[in-house]
This record gives C-alpha cells, sequence and structure tokens, in this order.
C-alpha cells in the first residue's frame, strides 16, 4: 500500500524528529555539493513551480536544486498559463499534478495552497503564501545550526513585521523547542490565531525592540513592507522607523549573536548596513542554504528517509 502524501504547507507540518533528519540530510546534501559530488537521486522527476508573486531566492534555489538533484523543473506564472485566468484552482491541481512529481507554489492566500494541495496527487511545497514562509524558516535554522549548532534552548528576536516570517519562527519555536522575543509597531503584531500555535508559551512580546534583542542568540528582521502591501508603504515608514536593527541592538544581543534576514533587504530601512554587511551577519550562507535546505526537502517528500 502507498504512503500517504506529505504535503510541506506550513512549519508545523513535520515533526521534530523530522527536522532534525532533514538538518542531517541538508548537511550531507550541501557536502556533496561543494566537493562537485554528482548526487542525483531525483533522475526523471520534474518539479512544476507556480509563480503568483516574483521571486529570486525562491526560484534560483528550487530551480538549481531541482537539476543539482537529476531532475528537471517547469516553470509556470499567472502570466503565462490558465492559472492567471478563469480556471478553477481545483482543476489546475488535477492536470498539473498527473504531469510532474512534485509541486511547489508561490502565491498569496494560504488558502489558495491548501485548495491545490488537496486536489493534488503529488506532494505540494509551500514556496511562500502571506500567512507562512517555511521553506526559509527552514533554511534559517540549517544555518543557525551550521554556525553555533543545536537551537533549542536559544532566543530568537525577531524585529520588525507580525508577518509570514514571524508566523513561522513562532511555530518553529514551539516544534523544536527554542523562544521568540517579538517586538513589532502597534497594529503590526502576530496574530496567534493566523500563526497556528497552542500557546503562548515559546514566545515573548515587546514593546521595545531594544529588550526583544537582550541577550539574544540570533537577531533576525525582514522589509517593511512585504509583496502585496506595496499601497501601505508610507504608512509602514512611518510605524516602524523605531524598529530598524542597528548596532545598538546587536550589542545587546548575546556577543557570539547572529545576524539574519530573508533578503531581499532595503539598507538604512530595516537593518543598518553596518550590521547586514557586518561581521555577525550570516545573510549570504542563510541565502544559499534554501537551495541546500530545499533539496533535502524534495528528497524526503519524494524518496522519504534515504540512507
Amino acid at each position: 500500500m502507498a504512503s500517504p502524501i506529505r504535503h510541506y504547507l506550513q512549519f508545523s507540518d513535520f515533526t521534530a524528529d523530522e527536522y532534525a533528519w532533514l538538518f542531517e540530510r541538508a548537511a550531507v546534501i550541501k557536502k556533496k555539493f561543494k566537493a562537485y559530488e554528482k548526487y542525483h537521486p531525483l533522475a526523471d522527476r520534474t518539479l512544476a513551480m507556480i509563480f503568483e508573486k516574483a521571486s529570486t531566492r525562491t526560484r534560483v534555489s528550487f530551480e538549481a536544486g531541482m537539476y543539482q538533484l537529476g531532475g528537471s523543473v517547469v516553470h509556470l506564472t499567472t502570466d503565462g498559463s490558465q492559472l492567471g485566468r478563469a480556471e478553477p484552482i481545483e482543476d489546475s491541481a488535477k492536470v498539473i499534478s498527473r504531469m510532474v512529481d512534485l509541486v511547489m507554489i508561490r502565491t498569496f492566500g494560504q488558502d489558495k495552497i491548501e485548495r491545490f494541495a488537496e486536489h493534488s496527487r503529488v506532494p505540494v511545497i509551500n514556496g511562500l503564501t502571506n500567512e507562512f514562509h517555511p521553506c526559509q524558516i527552514l533554511a534559517d535554522i540549517f544555518t543557525y545550526i551550521e554556525h553555533r549548532g543545536s537551537i533549542r534552548g536559544k532566543v530568537v528576536a525577531w524585529v520588525g513585521d507580525g508577518n509570514n516570517m514571524a508566523n513561522t519562527w513562532l511555530q518553529a519555536a514551539e516544534l523544536l523547542g527554542f523562544t521568540v522575543h517579538v517586538s513589532t509597531p502597534s497594529g503590526y503584531e502576530v496574530d496567534q490565531d493566523v500563526a497556528g500555535i497552542r500557546s503562548s508559551d515559546s514566545y515573548k512580546v515587546f514593546k521595545d525592540p531594544m529588550d526583544a534583542c537582550r541577550g539574544a542568540d540570533l537577531v533576525t528582521t525582514d522589509v517593511w513592507t512585504s509583496m502585496g502591501y506595496e499601497a501601505e508603504n508610507e504608512a509602514r515608514k512611518k510605524a516602524f522607523a523605531d524598529w530598524c536593527v542597528d548596532t545598538e541592538m546587536m550589542k545587546v544581543a548575546k556577543p557570539d549573536a547572529l545576524f539574519m534576514h530573508c533578503l531581499p533587504a532595503h539598507r538604512g530601512e530595516e537593518v543598518e548596513a553596518d550590521v547586514i554587511d557586518g561581521p555577525q551577519s550570516v545573510v549570504w550562507d542563510e541565502a544559499e542554504n534554501r537551495m541546500h535546505a530545499q533539496k533535502a526537502l524534495m528528497e524526503f517528500l519524494l524518496l522519504g528517509r534515504v540512507s
């Protein structure tokens, strides 16, 4: 009997044990990549990438990653397919999933990707929605482990918008046993119900971003205006003025604290140039690790635990 299809639509879809496996596999796969060792477990497999939101890192990391695993890629946008027209998403899912082995979707509402997954015959991966960005946090935690070891018991400071990244950090903290210090401007708080977490035990809220960073092992942020919210840009710039991660915030974090940003970054807005380009920043490792973590994810969804 075939095992049920697994999707990766939000961070809470996997267990802590499965994440431990994924981080181990990501390290193995990255090592092979660095040694120019050919590794083609997904030969003859095809990934369909569906973009309703534009992307640089998501497209390159998934596309290059799938080719490196020996597979092939079909790239779809709403402009160049029926997805942007009147075809119901359920019909698109039924058709596309008969022709490929794996689907990655980057879209607006989480409900869209859930409806697609419900009617898909193959695993579906969330490449970003308004509510969640699980592949990014997968890469971020893998990056933390590479530099500092286990994230269990550590403190992650989230400074900025209570957005899809913040929601996903909260899910990860609840699952993997660390704490998130959240500081957002008034009106941009994280909604625990939207974040989909059971309790507030794994996060603390701070009005002052400096207090959120105090004693943190990792300080992280995102742009003030996420894709799809451009109309709010000016209002957000005013509201977020005190939420720029600067050298003072990094000084009150632990001496060996790391800085992360999912990119693209606006130096002088959500982060000072001295921080993102400074010695504590691991943003370039973090960006590269999207590819390695997602390769481990695709391998796991299609082949399970390989040895």
